[in-house]
């Protein structure tokens, strides 16, 4: 008794009420996004907005008894928990439920769970226990591909399930392993294959200079040039090399430029390809007679670089379904199909604008209460907040989500165990990512790839994983207060 009394004076009762105030503001939202003047009781059990209100009794039930369990029990049982989480998305991959085109869903009954979203907990846990090992340590190749596995396994399961959005979710992980010592390298190779694939695919269509060379591919390989000489610099600390490169490329570059232009055009692409295939060379020599893997490493981000690149647009192209395609046409501004892939953003954004500074008032929407938004009370509840609330209201739910992660880096930083700070930062990581990516697919920022915004989005399925990953950390923090007092 005087344990668990210690316990609850030892919760983090800033993020609980920062939990409550989203579970308010989520279900008032869903109340305006599903209402329905045939079902005007936004309490009853047949309504959207009712069985939400069940969602969110039987979370805070959840949440209640995971802060009374001890913490060790989480470190204890996290690899037993990660290896039934996968067994589940292994069998659901052969679910002969299908919804919306995906088999990530077990029906049982009126009850439908989504395993991809307790995936997220227990993946969080197996990745803490891992790296709060005593040897453990992420510059070592072998600890980093194992960490790598422990997230990279369960993405491939609901991708499996065809469930990509859910998958791409656990890309969020990275953001725990670079603030646990990964090396900057990871983070800015990725920021380069986001700006290869963009810039090489919105441009893959425009030719330069009315000769043959096609914008789209002449920028990317100029940028892999650019940024290969940029890690030749950081890592080799050779700054004579570094201008040699740059000099060579863009000298080449414009020369071959002005020669197709004005003397016999050509694609100057080939030629780029070349240069590039010289600085590979080069760098895998500099390696071999000076023996040193940093010229190996900057010249296999060159190699990886100008593969990822070729590989995209091939996949984008000839791999990818339909419909996959058309959404990432339509955000590079390729497309517009605002009948088809575009309709969903162009009417949420319609929807958000109509709210101007203080919005339409509670369940005054137009455009929800008309249904001209699909998902509206899912993936696409953020429209209904902009319409009915208003410029105020969203910047007053975005800034409840940068409290909520705020606070929960406070508390993750305060750890004393590595393992309650990796889970901490996974927690936050995974939160971060859902904002992020899902206000920014309402406002036609980023891909809509179908996850829900954490505590707005109708479903039990989304509501039991956020609680299951928040108050897991907040029964981990507040057994450690309560062993140190």
């Amino acid at each position: 008794m005087q344990e668990n009394q210690s316990v609850l004076k030892s919760i983090d009762w800033i993020t609980i009420v920062l939990y409550l105030a989203l579970l308010a503001f989520g279900w008032v939202s869903v109340c305006g996004a599903s209402y329905s003047m045939e079902q005007p009781d936004i309490v009853s059990l047949s309504t959207r907005s009712g069985m939400q209100l069940v969602w969110i009794g039987t979370s805070l039930l959840l949440g209640t008894v995971l802060l009374l369990i001890d913490g060790k029990i989480y470190e204890t049982f996290a690899y037993a928990l990660y290896a039934l989480i996968l067994v589940v998305l292994f069998l659901t991959i052969f679910n002969p439920h299908e919804i919306k085109g995906s088999r990530s869903w077990i029906v049982m009954g009126p009850l439908r769970l989504q395993p991809a979203e307790f995936a997220k907990f227990a993946t969080a846990l197996a990745v803490a226990k891992l790296m709060s090992g005593y040897h453990f340590a992420l510059r070592n190749w072998s600890d980093l591909l194992k960490a790598i596995a422990i997230i990279v396994v369960p993405m491939l399961f609901i991708v499996m399930q065809r469930e990509t959005g859910s998958a791409l979710v656990f890309a969020a992980f990275f953001l725990m392993l670079y603030r646990e010592g990964m090396t900057g390298s990871f983070l800015f190779t990725g920021i380069a294959m986001v700006l290869y694939f963009v810039i090489g695919i919105r441009f893959s269509d425009t030719l330069m200079w009315d000769t043959p060379t096609v914008l789209g591919p002449f920028v990317v390989l100029l940028m892999i040039q650019s940024f290969t000489a940029i890690l030749l610099l950081v890592y080799c600390q050779s700054v004579s090399e570094m201008k040699v490169l740059l000099l060579s490329s863009y000298g080449i570059t414009i020369l071959a430029l002005l020669f197709s232009k004005f003397v016999i055009p050509f694609n100057v692409e080939w030629l780029q390809g070349l240069v590039t295939l010289a600085t590979v060379i080069y760098l895998l020599a500099r390696s071999f007679v000076l023996k040193q893997k940093r010229y190996l490493f900057v010249a296999l981000f060159a190699i990886f670089s100008v593969g990822f690149f070729y590989s995209a647009s091939y996949v984008l192209n000839n791999i990818m379904e339909e419909h996959q395609r058309v959404r990432i046409n339509v955000l590079l501004g390729l497309e517009e199909d605002l009948a088809g892939a575009g309709y969903n953003v162009h009417q949420s954004e319609i929807a958000i604008g109509s709210g101007a500074l203080m919005g339409k008032g509670f369940l005054n929407g137009t455009q929800t209460k008309l249904k001209f938004v699909p998902e509206q009370d899912t993936d696409f509840i953020f429209c209904t907040v902009g319409e009915e609330e208003g410029f105020l209201g969203c910047t007053a739910v975005l800034l409840l989500f940068l409290f909520l992660i705020w606070r929960l880096i406070y508390v993750a930083e305060r750890q004393t165990n590595p393992f309650g700070r990796v889970y901490g930062y996974c927690v936050l990581s995974i939160f971060l990512f859902h904002v992020f990516v899902n206000v920014g697919m309402v406002l036609g920022l980023t891909p809509v790839i179908g996850i829900p915004l954490p505590f707005f989005s109708y479903g039990g399925s989304s509501l039991w994983g956020f609680t299951l990953l928040l108050f897991i950390f907040l029964g981990i923090d507040a057994h450690r207060k309560a062993a140190q007092a």
